[in-house]
């Protein structure tokens, strides 16, 4: 493995240029622009305020239901545009993959940093809504870039493994978008992790969006430290996923230019 990373490090040049080549095709052409990376979250949140701000009511501990939403809205958009672009990387571009020698694992870690560009664009909003709603912002808010990438760490793992998985097994590509649904409202994007009964907590927090995703809205809107039974469990299995995937990512890639 240490091998392996010292020649991702040796062409992280060309890591940067495809994630900036990465954004500007993401955005070529379109209307909206970057505007794009603003857009998706916060559609979402608002509909998911109209539904469960108004017509069934979530608790959310006093927070207003938007900047709660928005909250895990961001992250968890971070991790659904990491999937979906980051998955089909190799497939997309086999004509390098295919003639051009560099570590594959550049694509789809490319589109993961594109989706970086949108997170911190979209960004800007969230600290609008703060000020909007007048949210204090807490010391805790410093633990944000540990949080950030221990959620990388699981982006990375999960799009290596589809990734790779895409190249011998065409139908991950149509598995992508329901996984990543059912994902979603298994993860408490819009309503707290506390509804989830005890009997099956364990079971929940299995899921590492969820001590993430809670350890955000603790260390940015309540000024808590991230929940240790939570984050843990989260940060064990990220950490696992981006090894584990990462070796086998490299194990498998002699076939790449056979297969594709």
């Amino acid at each position: 493995m240490i091998r392996h990373l010292q020649m991702l490090w040796l062409h992280r040049e060309l890591l940067w240029v495809w994630t900036a080549r990465e954004v500007r095709v993401r955005y070529k052409q379109s209307l909206l622009g970057v505007g794009w990376a603003i857009l998706q979250p916060l559609a979402f949140t608002l509909m998911f305020t109209a539904v469960f701000s108004v017509v069934v009511k979530v608790p959310t501990g006093g927070i207003p239901y938007p900047i709660f939403s928005f909250t895990a809205m961001l992250p968890w958009t971070l991790l659904a545009t990491s999937v979906n672009f980051g998955v089909s990387s190799l497939v997309s571009n086999m004509n390098l993959v295919t003639k051009i020698y560099f570590p594959r694992e550049i694509l789809p870690m490319a589109a993961t940093g594109a989706a970086i560009v949108d997170f911190l664009v979209a960004g800007v909003l969230y600290v609008a809504m703060l000020l909007w709603y007048r949210m204090p912002i807490y010391p805790t808010a410093l633990l944000l870039p540990l949080l950030l990438a221990l959620q990388l760490a699981l982006i990375v793992g999960v799009v290596l493994y589809g990734a790779a998985g895409l190249v011998f097994y065409r139908d991950i590509r149509f598995l992508v978008p329901l996984g990543l649904q059912l994902w979603l409202y298994a993860s408490p994007v819009i309503y707290p992790a506390s509804l989830i009964p005890e009997r099956w907590q364990w079971l929940y927090r299995l899921n590492p969006m969820v001590g993430l995703l809670e350890s955000y809205r603790a260390v940015l809107l309540l000024g808590q430290l991230p929940p240790a039974s939570l984050l843990a469990p989260a940060s064990v299995i990220s950490l696992a996923l981006l090894v584990s995937g990462y070796l086998w990512f490299k194990r498998v890639e002699p076939a790449f230019a056979d297969l594709i």
